[in-house]
C-alpha cells in the first residue's frame, strides 16, 4: 500500500522533502502546490529525475484549498511560512487527509486550539516535522531512558543557539521584531518531552520566562530590511523553565542573534545517569547501572569509545538500515530522512505516529506562555492540558 503525499511550499525545505519522498519505499508523491510556477516546475523536475509519475499541481496562495478538497492525498506536507501553517493544516484535515506540518506548527494558544479540536473532530492527525528527534545522540539516549538506564530522569535542558547570520527572510525578521518569548522553541524541547514522557506519564504544568534586551536585533532588522526598528521585541537571549506535575523541572534556551557556536544543549539529569550533547557528546552512569549494561570503567565519564559502542547499541534498528540514503538526502546526518520514514512506516503499518496532535500542542505553546510571563514580570504561567481540550 503506498501513502500518497501531497506537498505544499516548495521552496528549499519542500524541494528537500520531496526527494527525500522519492526515495522511501511506499511512498507517493500525489500532488504539489505553490504560488510560483517557477517552484512546481523545479518540483516536477525532481520527480522527472526519479522516473516517477508526474503528480498534479495546484498553483496560487490559495491553491491549497483545492488540492486539499480533490487531490486523492494521504498526507499533506506543509513546508509554508509559519503564519500559513495553521489554515493549511486545518484545510487538510476538514479534507480528509493527514497534516505533517513544518516547524513550528502553531504559534498561538488559539492555533494550537484550532488545530487541536480539528484532529480531534476529524479524526486525522496533524504531527509537527520535528526532526531533531530524530538525530542520533537524541534517539539513543530516548533507547537509554526508556531502558531505565538514567534512572528517574528529574532535569533536563535543551534550546536552540543558532545565530542566522545572512539567512534571515523578511516575514521570519518580522515575527522577532514584534514579539517577546521563546519563538522558536520546539527543537530544543522536542527531544526533552520524549524524555520526560510528556502528556502520557507527566505534563508541563508551570512555567517562569525571562529575556534580556533586544541588544542586537534593531541593527539586524535595519541591515535586512533598510529601516529601523526601535520596536523590536525579541531578546537577544531568552530563557524559559518549566515544572512538570510530577515535579520535574525544564531548562529552555533561545539565541539567534548573538555570535557563539551551534548548539542544542540536550541534557539529562537522572538519579542513575547523566548526559549531554554540546559541546562534546558525555555520557556518565551509576556503578549500578554500568554492571546492568556490562561495562567496567573506573572513570566517571565513560570514554569516548565505551560510549560510541554504547550509542549505538541503542539506535533503533532503522538507523543502521537506511543511513546510507539518509546521509546521502540529508545535509543534516540523515534525522530529516528518518522523520519522514517513520511517518510513511507508521501509516502504512496502522502504528501510532511517533508525534501526536497533543506533542505539537505542547511544544508549540511555549512561544505564546513564555511571551506571557515575561510581559508580566516573569510571573510563574500555567501550562494547559491540551488532552483536556
Amino acid at each position: 500500500m503506498n501513502i500518497r503525499v501531497a506537498f505544499v511550499g516548495l521552496g528549499y525545505r519542500g524541494l528537500a522533502a520531496i526527494e527525500r519522498f522519492c526515495n522511501i519505499e511506499g511512498a507517493q508523491v500525489a500532488a504539489l502546490c505553490d504560488a510560483s510556477t517557477t517552484q512546481v516546475e523545479e518540483a516536477l523536475q525532481i520527480i522527472d529525475r526519479y522516473g516517477q509519475p508526474r503528480p498534479q499541481a495546484y498553483l496560487g496562495e490559495h491553491g491549497y484549498e483545492e488540492l486539499c478538497k480533490d487531490s486523492g492525498a494521504d498526507v499533506v506536507y506543509i513546508c509554508t511560512d509559519w503564519q500559513s501553517h495553521v489554515p493549511i493544516a486545518v484545510a487538510a484535515m476538514q479534507g480528509g487527509k493527514h497534516a505533517a506540518v513544518e516547524v513550528p506548527a502553531a504559534t498561538t494558544l488559539d492555533e494550537i486550539h484550532l488545530l487541536v479540536k480539528t484532529a480531534q473532530q476529524t479524526g486525522r492527525h496533524c504531527m509537527m516535522l520535528e526532526n531533531c528527534v530524530y538525530d542520533f545522540f537524541e534517539l539513543s539516549t530516548l533507547a537509554m531512558a526508556r531502558a531505565g538506564l538514567f534512572g528517574e530522569i528529574v532535569h533536563v535542558e535543551g534550546g536552540y543557539a543558532h545565530p542566522i547570520g545572512e539567512k534571515w527572510t523578511p516575514w521570519r525578521l518580522e515575527i522577532n521584531r514584534q514579539w517577546r518569548g521563546d519563538v522558536y522553541p520546539t527543537h530544543g524541547l522536542g527531544p526533552l518531552c520524549q524524555l520526560l514522557d510528556l502528556h502520557r506519564s507527566d505534563r508541563m504544568k508551570t512555567l517562569v520566562a525571562m529575556d534580556t534586551a533586544a541588544f542586537t536585533g534593531p541593527g539586524v532588522y535595519e541591515k535586512h530590511m533598510g529601516e529601523a526598528a526601535p520596536d523590536f521585541q525579541n531578546g537577544d537571549q531568552t530563557t524559559t523553565l518549566i515544572r512538570t506535575e510530577r515535579g520535574k523541572t525544564m531548562l529552555l534556551q533561545h539565541n539567534v542573534m548573538t555570535p557563539r557556536p551551534y548548539s542544542r544543549l540536550y541534557q539529562i539529569v537522572g538519579t542513575e545517569g547523566y548526559a549531554q550533547k554540546y559541546p562534546e557528546p558525555l555520557l556518565q552512569f551509576s556503578e549500578t547501572k554500568l554492571r546492568e549494561l556490562g561495562i567496567e570503567c573506573n572513570e566517571e565519564v565513560l570514554p569516548a569509545s565505551v560510549r560510541d559502542e554504547l550509542l549505538k547499541r541503542f539506535l533503533p534498528d532503522y538507523v543502521e538500515q537506511l543511513l546510507p540514503i539518509a546521509r546521502q538526502l540529508d545535509p543534516r546526518g540523515g534525522m530529516a530522512y528518518f522523520m519522514d520514514w517513520r511517518l510513511i512506516h507508521c501509516l502504512r503499518n496502522s502504528e501510532p505516529l511517533d508525534m501526536d496532535v497533543y506533542d505539537m500542542a505542547e511544544w508549540c505553546c511555549i512561544s505564546e506562555l513564555s511571551r506571557r510571563s515575561i510581559e508580566n514580570g516573569s510571573t510563574p504561567v500555567a501550562v494547559p492540558d491540551f488532552t483536556l481540550l
